[in-house]
């Protein structure tokens, strides 16, 4: 029976093909002859970048008004999913009242190296917190109606020779961190769309890899909605559309679709596989078209307000002795010092770039909350200089910082050093906002500095001397304000931070193999990115991943883990022991300390953010569901369970863990095949296996073997059959045969509801 819509099939090879790929730069095909409109696809993800008509060729910098929320390097540090659902749910707001069906985002790449110069739109390091955040981003923008696009896909970890570097990972960190929050947000979340990126995995383009437009995105997540190229990512149409790439952005003026038409006519391409692709394009144009209002509007007022909310949860405070916040009744002088200050960096540089409905700064956002505090002023460098300060600009900064109470410095990244199109070469700041830091630093013993950065800096030259250090990221249209409410007190800093900050670059996993060479870059610290090498390698961090200061303080109770059907429930009681309301992060990682895989030493599993009173306690409950228990299997290609002690920590940051417990989980991996190839110490460790071996070479020759561990040791590694085929070995190969027929017989079977264990 045909399941295929009536106008599709009443469509022409020709109108199909050309249904599949963009009328323009930012408008899919319309097909009057049938009434299929086109529908409007524009950047995210942190606020509505659409092109003004007659604009330039992309639009950056030429896009209608929008609100610039923060950049999802400052979402991620909010630790909150419902917070960016509210963030979402305003997008679509905006996104609807501009005719847009489609924003492209959210980004959920991984930080593999601090020196992607595109850090600023990813989330985190982790993929268990890009995952969920990306999940909420997701769940609040198609809320109102309006489609997102998830990106990128895959293992766009870099910018450097982005259109066709070759990202080489090996299965295991593939699945758990480069494709885990993808996995988690396509099932939890449903996006209308995801966005395949520039490079090639494993040699093959993602445009053109089937194992992962196909396999894997659809067989395996179950996503049914459209898979959209990245704006230029497609190599070979016919090759893409093959692989499971239903539309191609932007328009190439009818090129690609007359070899599309060609393929079908030869034989090349099925017809089967367009009339998929092209029903998935009418399926995308339908929803948005039925969520279409031409009434739709926002209050940019409103909007304003919630993007400066948001930016105050950003804010992560990493380092306070004692300064802030500041006290404007305490009628003490500021000094207010670097011309970010006063000429916000509040966004990346890129496709990305919003135009926003108004810009604070945090100036003259200082000065109103502080009166009648006295407040001066200072650039101290300006924008775009960052070889040498001017001399001039430095004795002005250090005359006002000499005589004020407190001096507040506004240091950080300009758009010239982080971008997207090219990596970063260093995590310095520039040299003029250093030496204006140091010389500040050497005449006021109360300093406060406050930093503007899309990615990372080294903070190790100076951090241990200045009393406080704001993180701010890069904070939207409305950061100015955010940064006076925290400094101030007005708000309570909950941030923590999504990403490690080293002490040095050459500190960092992918150090040596960061950005690879010859079109191809090794992902060779496999497993270990972010937190998980530095923990597992004992190694010293300026400030860890999960890290961030309160002006209340945070104690918790003892947790508990209880063994359920779906996984485990972790529960702990935390109070605030201070005088401020305010918000803790409660964060819990897993590990498997006898596991016979290999493992980091702890990984991020849970987490909540829970607002608490002055004086008041909260039990937090954060459930873990086996499916973020499991880890992937390449022997078998699949995720298991491994059965075992599971340690499970809470804490307040990766390395302020404040309690632990102990589960038992029954394991639902099947066992691993024996072979004669198979060596001692795998047959000695496998359940079925270690009982035939052992029970033989107990009755033989062999039996010393068992009891003599450093001879055990040496034997351990040898195949089977090797030790078979030596002369008056324990072992014949005919009884080597019987051994490998036993230990194939059928495990047994363990399934989530017979997973047992205790706490």
């Amino acid at each position: 029976m045909d399941t295929r819509s009536p106008l599709s099939t009443a469509l022409t090879t020709e109108e199909k093909a050309s249904l599949t790929s963009g009328e323009n730069f930012w408008e899919t095909q319309a097909l009057d002859r049938v009434g299929v409109p086109s529908i409007y696809l524009t950047d995210g993800p942190h606020g509505v970048r659409k092109q003004r008509d007659g604009g330039d060729h992309l639009g950056i910098g030429d896009s209608v008004p929008a609100t610039c929320f923060p950049p999802a390097v400052a979402l991620g540090s909010t630790w909150d999913p419902d917070l960016l659902d509210t963030v979402g749910r305003a997008l679509g707001d905006e996104a609807k009242a501009e005719g847009v069906g489609v924003l492209l985002g959210p980004g959920i790449n991984i930080k593999r190296s601090p020196l992607c110069g595109r850090n600023f739109e990813y989330l985190s390091e982790d993929p268990i917190l890009s995952g969920r955040l990306g999940a909420a981003l997701v769940a609040g923008l198609q809320a109102r109606g309006i489609g997102a696009s998830l990106k990128h896909f895959a293992a766009n970890n870099q910018e450097t020779d982005r259109l066709r570097v070759s990202a080489d990972i090996d299965a295991r960190p593939l699945h758990e961190i480069y494709l885990r929050g993808f996995r988690h947000v396509v099932r939890h979340a449903h996006p209308w769309t995801v966005m395949c990126s520039y490079n090639r995995i494993n040699g093959v383009y993602t445009s053109e890899n089937r194992w992962l437009l196909t396999d894997v995105l659809r067989g395996e997540w179950g996503f049914d909605g459209l898979v959209v190229s990245d704006w230029g990512a497609v190599s070979n149409r016919v090759a893409a559309l093959t692989a499971g790439l239903d539309l191609e952005m932007p328009s190439t003026d009818g090129v690609t679709d007359a070899r599309i038409v060609a393929a079908v006519e030869s034989g090349k391409l099925e017809q089967s596989v367009l009339d998929t692709a092209a029903d998935r394009v009418l399926a995308l144009v339908e929803k948005v078209r039925s969520n279409l209002d031409p009434a739709a509007y926002y209050d940019r007022d409103a909007h304003h307000a919630l993007a400066r909310k948001v930016a105050g949860r950003s804010i992560v405070l990493l380092k306070n002795d004692g300064v802030l916040p500041l006290d404007p009744a305490a009628n003490a002088s500021i000094a207010v010092i670097g011309e970010f200050a006063r000429t916000p960096r509040y966004q990346g540089a890129g496709s990305s770039q919003i135009v926003p409905t108004r810009l604070d700064n945090a100036l003259d956002e200082i000065r109103s909350l502080a009166a009648p505090a006295q407040v001066t002023f200072a650039p101290g460098y300006s924008i775009g200089e960052s070889d040498s300060a001017a001399e001039p600009l430095i004795v002005d900064a250090v005359s006002i910082a000499a005589s004020a109470d407190v001096a507040v410095v506004f240091a950080g990244l300009p758009a010239e050093d982080e971008s997207e199109g090219f990596d970063r070469e260093h995590l310095e700041l520039p040299s003029a906002h250093t030496e204006l830091l140091e010389a500040v630093l050497a005449v006021n013993p109360r300093v406060v500095v406050v930093l503007s950065n899309g990615g990372v800096v080294r903070l190790s030259g100076w951090a241990d001397r200045a009393p406080a250090i704001v993180e701010g990221w890069l904070l939207g249209q409305a950061g100015g304000g955010a940064v006076a409410d925290v400094l101030f007190g007005a708000v309570n800093p909950s941030a923590r931070l999504a990403e490690t900050i080293p002490v040095r670059l050459a500190d960092t996993p992918a150090f040596l193999d960061f950005p690879g060479e010859a079109g191809h870059v090794r992902y060779g610290e496999g497993l270990f990115v972010g937190y998980r090498y530095y923990d597992r390698r004992e190694t010293e961090v300026s400030f860890p991943f999960g890290h961030g200061l309160s002006y209340t303080t945070f104690g918790y109770s003892a947790p508990t883990v209880t063994l359920t059907d779906a996984g485990l429930d972790v529960e702990v009681t935390v109070a605030n022991t201070g005088h401020r309301d305010g918000r803790e992060v409660v964060q819990v990682y897993v590990g498997v300390p006898g596991s016979a895989a290999v493992r980091p030493v702890r990984e991020l599993k849970g987490f909540a953010n829970v607002e608490i009173p002055a004086g008041a306690s909260r039990t937090v409950r954060i459930p873990i569901p086996f499916e973020d228990l499991a880890y992937f299997d390449a022997v078998l290609s699949k995720w298991v369970v491994e059965g075992g002690d599971y340690r499970v920590w809470v804490g307040a940051s990766s390395r302020d863990l404040r309690g632990d417990a102990v589960v038992t989980v029954d394991g639902d991996a099947p066992l691993p095949e024996l072979t004669a190839e198979s060596t001692i110490g795998e047959w000695l460790a496998h359940p079925v296996g270690g009982e035939i071996l052992g029970a033989a070479l107990a009755r033989t020759a062999g039996a010393g073997m068992l009891h003599d561990p450093a001879l055990l040791r040496m034997a351990a590694s040898m195949p089977l059959n090797r030790v078979a085929a030596f002369p008056g070995s324990p072992i014949s190969t005919e009884q080597l045969d019987s051994y490998v027929r036993q230990a194939a017989r059928p495990p047994r079977v363990i399934t989530e509801q017979a997973r047992g264990g205790g706490s």
